[in-house]
């Protein structure tokens, strides 16, 4: 393994881990299920959110079908941002791969365990007497937001590729 891939693998593994065992904590230790929603501060909630949709809740739906042809699609969609690791010469871009890597297969084995991903981070703020949340997420989500935007950075600001003569 190159130098960076290896960054990548463990960027991947580590985020699949910290995912799962938050989960796996607000479920079986926490009991957030029979707890329900528990403000943390003015503008930080832990809930449950069972998110049958694809990435900020949407197209939900619980057809069957519709979550096997979405599981297809992220298998994919994670063998391909593998391949692209795997021949990724810039620490950065392999590091955000693994990222979204590790948050896809996350959200996967939730998919897999429960039908749909376990959703807990729930950001508001509240103006004029009215109260504007955020999208519920996990920390696979924070981690394929953090991966999108590192190589965004890197397309941008990193050192630009060699031009053909």
């Amino acid at each position: 393994m190159t130098s960076p891939l290896r960054y990548g693998v463990i960027a991947a593994i580590v985020t699949l881990l910290a995912d799962q065992a938050s989960k796996l904590w607000l479920l079986d230790v926490f009991d957030i299920t029979h707890r329900g929603a528990v403000r943390v501060t003015p503008f930080f909630d832990l809930v449950l959110e069972w998110n049958i949709g694809i990435s900020f809740g949407w197209f939900q739906n619980d057809n069957p079908i519709a979550q096997a042809a979405l599981m297809v699609f992220k298998a994919a969609a994670v063998v391909a941002l593998a391949i692209w690791m795997a021949r990724s010469k810039k620490a950065l871009a392999t590091i955000a791969l693994g990222l979204i890597i590790g948050g896809a297969i996350g959200n996967g084995i939730d998919r897999l365990a429960y039908g749909a991903v376990v959703d807990f981070a729930l950001f508001h703020v509240r103006i004029g007497g009215n109260t504007f949340n955020w999208y519920v997420f996990n920390l696979a989500d924070v981690a394929i937001v953090a991966g999108v935007m590192a190589l965004l950075y890197d397309s941008f600001m990193g050192v630009p590729a060699a031009k053909a003569p």
